[in-house]
C-alpha cells in the first residue's frame, strides 16, 4: 500500500491521524486513526481506526460536514 498523503492533527491527549492511501488494485482509501495513551499510565498507547473507501467518500463527506454544523 502506497501512503498518497498523511496529515496529523493534536487536539489535548488525542491525536488524529489521516492518511490516503492507495492499495495493490489501484483504488485510494481514508484511513482515520485516533491515537491517544492508554489509561493505565504506562507507555502505551490506544488506537482505534476507520477505513473510508472511494465509492462511500462523498456520503462520508456529506455527513462529516453536517455533524461538524451540529458543532457550531
Amino acid at each position: 500500500m502506497n501512503s498518497l498523503f498523511s496529515k496529523s492533527i493534536k487536539a489535548g491527549k488525542i491525536t488524529y491521524y489521516f492518511d490516503v492511501k492507495e492499495a495493490k488494485n489501484q483504488s485510494k482509501y481514508l484511513t482515520i486513526t485516533a491515537s491517544q495513551p492508554s489509561e493505565s499510565g504506562e507507555k502505551k498507547y490506544s488506537r482505534r481506526s476507520i477505513n473510508v473507501f472511494s465509492s462511500a467518500a462523498d456520503g462520508f463527506k456529506e455527513a462529516l460536514q453536517e455533524a461538524i454544523a451540529q458543532l457550531k
